[in-house]
């Protein structure tokens, strides 16, 4: 079991980013991203959730800017990356393949990966198609992009929040709570800009509702909440374009690369019982169940045994 304990002073102070700008990956997709940190430090790349969450400023806080040159990006659709809020040409296999281009556009031969939610996934697929190009990974609230687990986000969570879930499906025709994501997606995908930025509110409250150990109302506006909700159910209603098991059945390949996870118990948008089916599966991972924590990365146990697995790899 890895120890992460005993972090003090556990967010560092953020600086401004040294670099930032745009690459056009193909097909009118331009990702923005920064480098934050220092220039001459130990790469690592932050993948954000979703998929189409976006990156913040507050998620550099996790990094030393003395030790490490972050690199920072918004996925296709997400964040500054233009166009916003767009499906086309929008797939998993196109999101590994930009991570790729960005590092070869920054010239880094190998680099760590720190990905929580959607951006473990992310980080686990690019990992075995380029396994030679990670030093290490550092995940936390495991997805593995399962039709097992995107049901759960629609239908299970009521067992836990079944406020948040009266709220999300209030919406719903009944004909349709068989089938919530059909009638989101839908909705978000549909030619009316005002229908298609309420059902974003309604999607966008419930997760961000549903993230912490307690249960708080967080409402999002649609316009913000527009790319992460249709670019979410974009990717629900595609599998997330992943073979079933896939990262389970190719762990293999990055089976001798050091790793971490970092798990809430209470973490109902990705439940513990994902996390520990990977590392049952994986040689070389070290995992933390965090027994007062949820899901969000902000949570003050689970920034802390972050920190500190960060801190570790220095």
């Amino acid at each position: 079991m890895l120890n992460l304990n005993n972090t003090s002073n556990f967010f560092f102070d953020c600086l401004p980013s040294y670099d930032n700008d745009y690459l056009k990956v193909g097909n009118g997709h331009s990702i923005y991203y920064e480098q934050y940190g220092n220039p001459n430090g130990i790469p690592i790349l932050f993948l954000h959730g979703g998929p189409g969450a976006g990156f913040s400023n507050s998620h550099k806080s996790f990094f030393d800017p003395n030790i490490f040159r972050v690199i920072f990006f918004d996925q296709r659709g997400s964040g500054k990356s233009i166009p916003y809020a767009e499906t086309n040409h929008n797939n998993t296999q196109l999101l590994v393949s930009d991570i790729e281009n960005l590092r070869e556009a920054l010239k880094i031969d190998e680099w760590y990966l720190f990905g929580g939610s959607w951006g473990s996934t992310l980080a686990l697929l690019y990992g075995i198609d380029f396994p030679n190009r990670c030093l290490g990974f550092i995940l936390r609230g495991i997805f593995l992009g399962t039709k097992i687990e995107i049901d759960w986000f629609l239908y299970d969570i009521k067992k836990f929040f079944p406020e948040a879930y009266e709220k999300f499906t209030l919406s719903v025709p009944k004909n349709y709570r068989n089938n919530i994501l059909e009638w989101f997606h839908t909705q978000l995908h549909s030619n009316n800009r005002s229908k298609s930025l309420k059902a974003a509110s309604v999607w966008a409250e419930y997760e961000n509702s549903c993230s912490s150990l307690n249960y708080i109302s967080r409402p999002i506006s649609g316009e913000q909440a527009l790319a992460i909700s249709k670019i979410e159910t974009h990717y629900f209603i595609n599998n997330c374009f992943i073979d079933d098991d896939y990262i389970i059945k190719n762990l293999h390949k990055i089976a001798n690369i050091k790793s971490f996870i970092v798990q809430g118990r209470h973490d109902v948008i990705c439940p513990p019982f994902t996390a520990l089916e990977l590392a049952d599966n994986w040689n070389d991972v070290k995992i933390e169940i965090v027994d007062d924590a949820g899901h969000s990365g902000f949570e003050t146990n689970i920034s802390k045994k972050l920190i500190n697995a960060l801190q570790m790899i220095k």
